[in-house]
């Protein structure tokens, strides 16, 4: 296990540095006058230079950068261009929001998709048709719209939720369930769609294996067979699958905090973004790499664990 580890660990340094430098090439486009989007359009010239200056930005790309990672490996990402805040004083106030936003999507899709997924694979027939349409459904709807009529209907006209805003956890406890359980709803959809015909998929075929036939002849109960033996070869792609749907949470999180006004580091990227601001950026872009290589770790070290050949053939 340890040098299962070590291999994964290893591989996602190479990835973030190789991610880094090919952020940072790209964001620093060389027509982006930043002195001149900070100072405005009717600023003189010379101040232009003066300012692009200060930040660094009359070296070369190469030089920016290497002094940008001798900073970063020490945690030192620098101050926003245009607001001079802290970079991360400013993404440690926000990732909450969207650290718990996509915990409670990943808690909900698992947990409700391991009970349709094993319900269609067990019961078949009718059971199963009309769990694959519900998936068919929620995986072919548009998550702008989905969004849209949850906030229509649980919202505007029910008045359960409220539309938008963002209550802490340490503020209200049930005002900070109240202001995630529609964000959380309108990205759990298509989750739930492609996980649960994952989970479908493989207990079925889980179901076919010859040794699940030898334990139902030996009179094992049902229950035991599905839980102790089904469930624990079937929950290996259905990881996966969740995995992936984690990462793909990161770019969903994005029109979901600001429909609902959540102050996440989703509509953050947005805003900082479309002004260039580099330093934010690419502590945004670490984060993002760091969060997505930590949870395919996490997913490799359970299948590892529920599946040993598979940590000893990777």
């Amino acid at each position: 296990m340890t040098r299962f580890l070590a291999r994964r660990a290893a591989a996602g340094a190479v990835l973030l540095f190789v991610i880094s430098v090919l952020s940072y090439l790209l964001l620093s486009v060389p027509d982006n006058d930043v002195g001149r989007q900070i100072l405005g359009g009717q600023a003189p010239q010379d101040l232009v230079d003066a300012k692009n200056a200060e930040l660094g930005l009359d070296r070369t790309v190469l030089v920016q950068y290497a002094d940008w990672l001798a900073h970063a490996v020490r945690g030192d990402f620098g101050t926003s261009w245009f607001t001079g805040e802290d970079v991360v004083q400013a993404i440690s106030t926000r990732l909450p929001v969207t650290l718990s936003l996509m915990a409670g999507v990943t808690l909900v899709t698992a947990a409700l998709s391991l009970l349709l997924g094993v319900w269609a694979g067990v019961r078949r027939g009718a059971v199963d048709r009309f769990v694959q349409v519900l998936g068919v459904i929620g995986y072919a709807l548009p998550g702008f719209l989905v969004t849209l009529v949850i906030v229509v209907v649980f919202a505007v006209r029910l008045r359960w939720f409220p539309a938008i805003g963002y209550t802490g956890l340490t503020e209200s406890p049930s005002g900070w369930l109240a202001t995630v359980t529609l964000p959380i709803a309108s990205l759990s959809v298509a989750g739930v769609a492609g996980v649960s015909q994952q989970v479908r998929g493989a207990v079925i075929d889980v179901l076919r294996q010859d040794y699940v036939r030898t334990l139902r002849a030996r009179g094992l109960p049902p229950s035991r067979i599905l839980f102790r033996h089904v469930l624990r070869n079937a929950a290996a792609p259905a990881l996966t699958v969740l995995g992936l749907q984690f990462v793909g949470l990161l770019g969903g999180a994005v029109l979901v905090e600001q429909i609902f006004g959540l102050p996440g580091i989703g509509s953050m990227t947005v805003t900082y973004t479309t002004r260039g601001d580099i330093p934010v950026i690419m502590a945004l872009v670490m984060v993002t790499v760091i969060g997505v290589i930590a949870v395919n770790l996490l997913v490799d070290v359970m299948i590892g664990w529920l599946n040993p050949k598979a940590r000893v053939s990777s």
